[in-house]
């Protein structure tokens, strides 16, 4: 086995696939790389499996809920979703509810969406309003969550209005988007998220708006789902669509500290599983055909797509296509990309946040998702949105609202996913059989690779951090997981 030969064990982590390398591929980009494109970041961290339990079991999710959720930031809402003072989000995981509230000298707070007679929800759904009166009895508290009145207050002596403001959750917020955590204490956000704020400086998410945001109950575990999105390589067989222009085995995996991991996977190249193709035109016309983040997507028709473009002779599809978006975007935002690199105005930079947090860096209509538990291990909410920079000088407009697809629904029935509802069909036809797959295991194992599934094993490790007692809360030696 290799993990018993020395002289394998020490060079773990070190194979890569044949052809064209992330490093070679910034090597050759148009323009000068930033080291956070360029400064690999790869730990080897074991090849031990992982144990299917974690998927499938209650009493894991359990643990997940009391030993994770409540110490962890929690991406619930961009700013646009809620501009004006009085405008509310209900922001709801592992058996919380929370009200996120903007007030009146445009601070946020949040607070527990429960009233404090008889447990009802203040509210179910997200609005505008200065005060969150119980529609059971009529209890009422601020916008703030402190205490406004109540009917029959005679015959409650027992109750002082000092203890009766809404428990307060912490509110952080980071480049346009908002976090809460349960339990105060505990790294801020910043260094929560670190590196994260220093590389995303460059992309400017402060700038940008949500046009875009679908969610979607799935018949899986909420890491089953998240982690299909955590590396690139299932291109191969799932999105064989994507072969003409994704390099799915070129791509890099980094990963930061606990928390913070990355998938860089470049476009306007072949996988290198294409024996052979048909051309740099050919990349082009299979990129603007199959690409989810195409501008016909979300700008209007393929004919005003700013990627459908005739690649000159001697150059390459990546370099052409980056000279067409460099200067779509500086045309359409008013602002400068005359330095943003081919990888920036192409590529897909796939951030992941512990635990759920996946924004994509870069200058092009950038996706975010995010995945909760559902009430089940065996199924959770997808969340995703798109991120469109606003022009320079004019105002951030309101978020798009939620469109929340059933069960039984397919993300092809939000047409304004454009071709991303395809290709999330086609991971939806791999996912529902995982989970059965991992309840009917025989040996009860996930097995992963020790580079392309390196973001899988990180997140992993600090998911047990928590189970364990090692990060969270003070849990007087909780047993090993």
């Amino acid at each position: 086995m290799a993990d018993r030969d020395p002289e394998i064990a020490g060079k773990l982590g070190e194979d890569r696939s044949e052809g064209i390398s992330w490093a070679e591929l910034m090597a050759q980009d148009s323009r000068t790389p930033p080291a956070i494109l360029t400064d690999e970041s790869y730990t080897y961290r074991g090849s031990e499996a992982i144990p299917a339990e974690r998927y499938t079991s209650e009493a894991f999710a359990k643990l997940e809920r009391e030993r994770m959720w409540p110490y962890v930031w929690q991406f619930v809402a961009r700013e646009e979703d809620l501009p004006d003072p009085g405008d509310f989000i209900v922001y709801e995981n592992a058996g919380r509810s929370y009200l996120v509230s903007r007030q009146d000298d445009g601070s946020i707070r949040a607070m527990h969406n429960v009233c404090l007679h008889r447990g009802r929800k203040l509210r179910t759904e997200e609005g505008a309003a200065d005060k969150f009166v119980c529609p059971f009895h009529g209890f009422a508290w601020k916008k703030d969550g402190s205490f406004d009145s109540m009917p029959c207050q005679w015959d409650f002596p027992h109750l002082a209005e000092k203890d009766l403001d809404l428990p307060a959750a912490e509110v952080g917020r980071w480049s346009g988007y908002v976090f809460i955590r349960e339990e105060s204490g505990g790294p801020s956000l910043e260094e929560f998220l670190a590196p994260l704020p220093e590389h995303f400086k460059r992309w400017r998410h402060e700038e940008c708006a949500s046009v875009m945001r679908v969610a979607k109950e799935v018949p899986a575990n909420w890491k089953v789902v998240m982690e299909a999105f955590m590396e690139a390589w299932h291109t191969i067989v799932t999105h064989p669509q994507l072969l003409p222009f994704t390099g799915d085995s070129n791509a890099a995996y980094w990963t930061w500290g606990d928390n913070v991991n990355v998938n860089l996977v470049p476009f306007g190249v072949m996988s290198p599983h294409i024996a052979e193709g048909q051309g740099e035109q050919w990349i082009v016309d299979e990129f603007i055909k199959y690409n989810g983040r195409s501008g016909d997507n979300y700008e209007g028709e393929a004919h005003t797509n700013p990627m459908a473009i005739k690649v000159p002779e001697g150059m390459t599809a990546r370099a052409a296509l980056g000279a067409a978006m460099r200067a779509a975007y500086t045309e359409s935002t008013g602002y400068d990309h005359a330095d943003a690199t081919d990888a920036e105005l192409l590529d897909g930079l796939v951030y992941n946040v512990f635990p759920n947090f996946a924004p994509w860096g870069g200058y092009m209509p950038n996706i975010v998702y995010n995945w909760l538990p559902g009430k089940t291990p065996d199924t959770c909410i997808m969340e995703v949105r798109i991120l469109a920079r606003i022009p320079k000088g004019q105002p951030i407009p309101r978020g798009a609202p939620l469109k929340m697809l059933r069960l039984d629904q397919k993300w092809t029935e939000a047409p304004e996913l454009g071709i991303l509802g395809d290709v999330f069909e086609q991971d939806m036809d791999n996912l529902p059989y995982v989970q059965d797959g991992l309840h009917a295991s025989k040996n009860g194992k996930v097995n992963l690779g020790n580079y392309q599934e390196i973001r899988i094993r990180q997140f992993q490790d600090t998911m047990m951090k928590y189970i364990n007692g090692d990060l969270g809360g003070d849990l007087g030696g909780a047993p090993k997981a």
